[in-house]
């Protein structure tokens, strides 16, 4: 296995995939992989600054770190559903195709088999699949719906660089196997969206009445001990990795 490498992680998956016969599937791999292709061309990334892997129904993109993350947020905001949205508009409902995107980063090993493997990757691919994700794209009319990592988010997205609103972002809590995980999803929210941040909000009121038969030092010395987080923070691994996506792998034509 090669070392594990810090690469911006960004995945595409196709909705209700199985659900269509074999002729449909292959006609929307097609699709799927000029809509991948455009997006990274559109936010200049080059061929030699990614590593892809074909899941069927999905495609993991593996990018260099020198690729600008703000340039691919803003694409995958504006040229990727507008590419997505005119080919649609020009298929039967049967062949259109509706896309779940995240964008993470992380670490990323490759074993012998040529199989990508870490947890941060593990982490994306929980995001990809997760409920609020699939939730969200079936209560829009939108063509995709993307989410981002509270990584990405804090570090590229709630800076809002040109192109980039980071109140179109809400934050959103994933349950994954390995605990909640706190991720956030572009557009507006969705009924179980809405009822997670009335939840996180606290009873104001109820902390600034005084219980019955309290006195108001009392109140004032209850009030006072709470410790109330408003939000949780995650810290995200860095780095920059220098050279070509090969891993340390020989390059094609050599022996393995």
């Amino acid at each position: 296995m090669t070392d594990p490498v810090y690469r911006t992680i960004l995945l595409f998956d196709i909705e209700q995939y199985g659900s269509r016969d074999d002729v449909e599937q292959a006609f929307l791999r097609r699709v799927l992989y000029d809509v991948v292709d455009a997006t990274l061309l559109a936010s200049d990334i080059d061929e030699t600054a990614r590593l892809r892997a074909d899941r069927g129904d999905s495609v993991m993109e593996l990018i260099d770190t020198q690729a600008s993350v703000p340039a691919l947020v803003k694409t995958l905001l504006t040229e990727t559903p507008a590419r997505l949205h005119s080919k649609n508009r020009l298929f039967a409902s049967s062949a259109q195709m509706r896309l779940r995107i995240v964008l993470s980063s992380g670490y990323v090993a490759v074993d012998e088999l040529d199989g990508w493997v870490g947890s941060d990757l593990n982490h994306a691919v929980r995001l990809l699949n997760s409920d609020p994700l699939r939730d969200a794209l079936k209560q829009r009319d939108d063509d995709c719906v993307l989410c981002v990592s509270d990584g990405i988010y804090q570090g590229v997205v709630r800076h809002g660089p040109l192109g980039v609103r980071p109140d179109n972002f809400h934050r959103i809590t994933v349950e994954t196997k390995e605990g909640p995980t706190v991720a956030w999803l572009h557009g507006e929210r969705g009924s179980a969206d809405v009822s997670e941040a009335a939840a996180a909000q606290p009873d104001a009121a109820a902390d600034a009445a005084p219980a019955a038969g309290s006195s108001s030092s009392n109140s004032n010395s209850n009030s006072n001990s709470k410790t109330r987080i408003g939000r949780d923070q995650y810290g995200v691994a860095g780095g920059t990795v220098h050279g070509n996506l090969n891993f340390g792998l020989p390059e094609r034509g050599e022996g393995r």
